[in-house]
């Protein structure tokens, strides 16, 4: 069984997948505590269901794309079961992890976003970076940066782990915490390869909306 927290469908807003119709199934539960978290109401609510359960749902909106995020989607290890039956029937399937949790049990056929904590998250501490290792080069690895000095770091992280050798960088801001604009400004400065993206939900709906 799993504990459930939502299941809805709308717009991949955080990947290179940005604007393309998917199914997001959040999962209860979270191991961190980042500063800026908006999804808080995924800590403890939630409905227990089976992977069966899940998978029939999940064909109710006739969507390829499924995202498996939270809360900390690999705090259950149900959820390396639901990822690969979900491989298995035909979807494709992605992961949002936080970053603090092994990824390598993780079957090979999802699309791993794994977020590496900046300073200002107060979370930084968690990132297992030996993470690193097992990213396929069509994973991605994100970074929320909500300050100069989050970017800083970001930055070492990148050129420490030759992240642009293995896979897409994307660079984002703390939703209402840094201008777009200021961050845009400061990867076009030192030239960065990584791409830009906003969360974009939170320009369809109001920031605060559940379910988008």
């Amino acid at each position: 069984m799993l504990k459930i927290n939502e299941i809805f469908y709308s717009v991949q807003g955080e990947s290179t997948k940005a604007g393309l119709p998917c199914v997001f199934i959040r999962l209860t539960y979270c191991n961190l505590r980042c500063t800026y978290c908006d999804t808080e109401y995924a800590f403890y609510e939630g409905y227990d269901s089976s992977i069966e359960s899940v998978i029939d749902e999940v064909k109710k909106y006739n969507c390829n794309l499924v995202e498996v995020t939270g809360g900390e989607p690999l705090v259950q290890k149900e959820s390396l079961d639901l990822m690969h039956k979900l491989c298995n029937e035909g979807f494709e399937v992605m992961l949002e992890t936080g970053g603090s949790l092994p990824i390598d049990p993780v079957d090979k056929r999802v699309k791993i976003i794994l977020d590496l904590k900046c300073p200002s998250s107060k979370m930084e501490k968690k990132n297992l970076y030996e993470n690193i290792e097992f990213i396929k080069p069509e994973d991605e690895v994100k970074f929320v940066i909500g300050t100069r000095e989050d970017y800083e770091w970001s930055k070492e992280i990148v050129n420490k782990y030759e992240l642009n050798k293995k896979c897409e960088v994307l660079f984002s801001v703390v939703f209402g915490k840094l201008e777009p604009l200021q961050l845009v400004e400061w990867v076009l400065q030192d030239k960065l390869k990584v791409r830009f993206q906003l969360q974009m939900h939170k320009f369809i709906w109001e920031p605060d909306t559940k379910g988008v």
